[in-house]
C-alpha cells in the first residue's frame, strides 16, 4: 500500500495555511515531514484521516493505496483510524481519555476494527502493553493516565496506534513532550516497531536530529510550501534551502550520531 499526496491545499477561515504540498510514502517506506512551528506540517498529517479542525477546508488529493481520501465521510475514514492507518499524538496526557483505564483504551481499536469478544480484546491489551515494553502489563493495563508516567504514557498510545498491525503509522510530534532520555528510548521502540511490522511511517517534527534517528527521507515546509525534500542523508550533508540550513544549526545535539540513518 502506498500514500500519495498532490497539491494538497488547506484554508483555515480563508487563510492559506497548506499550499500545494506534495509528497508520496511507499511500502514501508519512513518519511519525515519537518519545518518549523506553523509550517502546516502536522495539519497535513492531520488532513489524512480527515482530522482537521472546524472551519478547515482540504483541496487537492490524499490516495491511500489508490483510494481518495479528501471528501470522504467521516464514517468511511474512521474505519480507516487504527485499522489501516494509525497516529499518534503529540501529547498522550489530552490524547488519553483520563477516566478510562490505559488497558482498556488499548482494547478498544480491537474491539471496534476486529470484533473479538471484550476477554479477548483485554488479552490483546496486555499484550500489546508488553510489546511497547511497559513494565509488568498485566498491573500497568488496570491504571488510569494519570498514574504513568509521560514515557509510559507515550508507550501507551503507541500501544493503541498498532494494536491492529496497521499498514501507515503516522507520529505527530511523538516525543517533543518527553525529556531527551525518553525521547530517544521512544524513538528506538517505534523505530523498531515499524520495521518489525513492515509498516510505512509518516513522523512529524521541528527536530532534523530527530528526524535523523527514524526517517529515510525528508520532506521540508516552510509556510505550508515544501521548499526541499531529499533523502534524510542528503539532507544532513548537503541541505540546498536557507530552512534546512536552519534546522541543522538547531537540530538536538544530544541526539545526533554521525551516519544518520542506515
Amino acid at each position: 500500500m502506498s500514500l500519495e499526496v498532490q497539491d494538497l491545499v488547506i484554508d483555515i477561515g480563508g487563510r492559506r495555511v497548506v499550499d500545494g504540498v506534495s509528497f508520496s510514502v511507499s511500502e514501508g517506506q519512513r518519511v519525515g515531514l519537518i519545518g518549523e512551528s506553523g509550517s502546516g506540517k502536522s495539519l497535513t498529517a492531520l488532513a489524512i484521516l480527515g482530522l482537521l479542525p472546524d472551519g478547515a477546508h482540504a483541496q487537492g488529493s490524499i490516495r491511500w493505496d489508490g483510494l481518495e481520501l479528501i471528501g470522504r465521510s467521516d464514517r468511511e475514514l474512521a474505519a480507516l483510524r487504527g485499522d489501516e492507518i494509525g497516529i499518534v499524538f503529540q501529547e498522550p496526557r489530552t490524547a488519553l481519555n483520563p477516566i478510562r483505564t490505559v488497558g482498556r483504551q488499548i482494547a478498544e481499536s480491537v474491539r471496534i476494527h476486529e470484533g473479538v469478544s471484550r476477554r479477548d480484546a483485554a488479552a490483546r491489551a496486555v499484550a500489546e502493553a508488553s510489546r511497547v515494553a511497559l513494565p509488568e502489563p498485566e498491573r500497568i493495563v488496570a491504571r488510569y493516565p494519570h498514574q504513568l508516567s509521560g514515557g509510559q504514557r507515550q508507550r501507551v498510545a503507541i500501544a493503541m496506534a498498532l494494536a491492529c498491525r496497521p499498514r501507515l503509522l503516522i507520529a505527530d510530534e511523538p516525543t517533543t513532550a518527553l525529556d531527551v532520555t525518553i525521547q530517544a528510548e521512544i524513538l528506538e521502540l517505534l523505530r523498531s516497531l515499524v520495521e518489525d511490522d513492515g509498516m510505512s511511517l509518516v513522523f512529524i517534527t521541528h527536530d532534523l536530529a530527530v528526524l535523523s534517528q527514524i526517517a529515510s527521507h525528508g520532506v521540508v515546509l516552510e509556510d505550508g510550501r515544501v521548499v526541499e525534500q531529499a533523502p534524510v542523508p542528503q539532507l544532513l550533508s548537503t541541505p540546498e534551502s536557507p530552512v534546512t540550513r536552519s534546522l541543522l544549526r538547531d537540530a538536538t545535539a544530544t541526539l545526533w550520531r554521525p551516519g544518520g540513518v542506515a
